[in-house]
């Protein structure tokens, strides 16, 4: 038991001289992401990376820099459909979007897009109800190769009957498959569904506002944050919403124990939309 204990301790250790490594090294910062989220996508890391310890994994790190994104790959979650939860994004289409109609110009912030599938997702429902036009997008993450993958807009074949029952209950207007071309086991989202969008890295835990946004979704990003990094994120949010802004989160995020709750009213509580208060 005193082993087992002793064991622990030292790979806890590890595994927060790695987080300083990474935030020292590439700027990456982790130290206030949830320890046990980070611990379990470590100690899969090592193993199947092949290293005999966390230890050995954050020399590799400091010296090789093409273990960069294979480490990041880990620590970052991919993992999204196009339309998840569809209510969610019913409700963006019913009660949201009546509320852009009212602007001449839009900006809407998808915070942490993964692959993209949230991205496609909302210039597909833009493009719907007629507000692509006046819409500028930016999808960010830290991850440089979930970026790329957004930006490629390319998904397995076998993901589209989900992606397709997904937008038909989101009340799509349309057929997913008119927004694509299959081949080979692969779907290619066509180009001009990235023509109004901005592709950036941008980090929640370290970087500032960078444009003030009508309409910003992170959905289920929070969770993996502690509450540190997790009030960070959300006073982000609050300094780059337009008066009267809505902010989407995840179907178990809140903001409840957020120190800036008091800047948002619950729009519509069930699907976790918040709108910023217009003092």
């Amino acid at each position: 038991m005193k082993d087992t204990l002793a064991t622990e301790k030292i790979e806890d250790i590890e595994i927060r001289l790695l987080l300083e490594a990474l935030y020292s090294r590439y700027h990456y910062d982790f130290r206030n992401y949830a320890m046990a989220s980070i611990k379990r996508r470590l100690r899969q890391a090592r193993q199947q990376l092949g290293f005999a310890s966390i230890s050995a994994m954050q020399e590799s790190l400091l010296h090789d820099a093409a273990m960069l994104p294979r480490i990041l790959g880990y620590l970052t979650v991919q993992v999204s459909e196009m339309f998840r939860d569809p209510t969610y994004f019913q409700a963006i289409r019913e009660k949201v979007v009546p509320h852009l109609r009212t602007y001449p110009s839009l900006k809407v912030w998808i915070a942490g897009c993964s692959g993209g599938e949230e991205l496609y997702s909302f210039v597909i429902l833009f493009r719907e109800e007629g507000l692509e036009e006046r819409t500028l997008f930016y999808a960010t993450d830290i991850n440089q190769d979930a970026l790329r993958a957004a930006e490629a807009g390319i998904f397995g074949l076998d993901r589209m009957q989900l992606f397709t029952e997904n937008h038909r209950k989101s009340g799509g207007k349309s057929s997913l498959s008119e927004y694509y071309q299959a081949a080979y086991g692969r779907v290619s989202f066509d180009k001009s569904l990235r023509r109004k969008v901005v592709f950036s890295d941008h980090s929640l835990v370290t970087d500032a506002v960078f444009a003030e946004m009508h309409l910003i979704s992170c959905r289920n990003v929070l969770i993996y944050f502690d509450r540190t990094a997790q009030d960070r994120a959300v006073g982000l949010f609050k300094d780059s919403l337009a008066r009267k802004g809505f902010l989407g989160l995840g179907s178990k995020e809140s903001l409840r124990f957020s120190q800036h709750a008091g800047s948002f009213a619950d729009f519509l509580r069930e699907e976790k939309i918040y709108q910023r208060r217009g003092e």
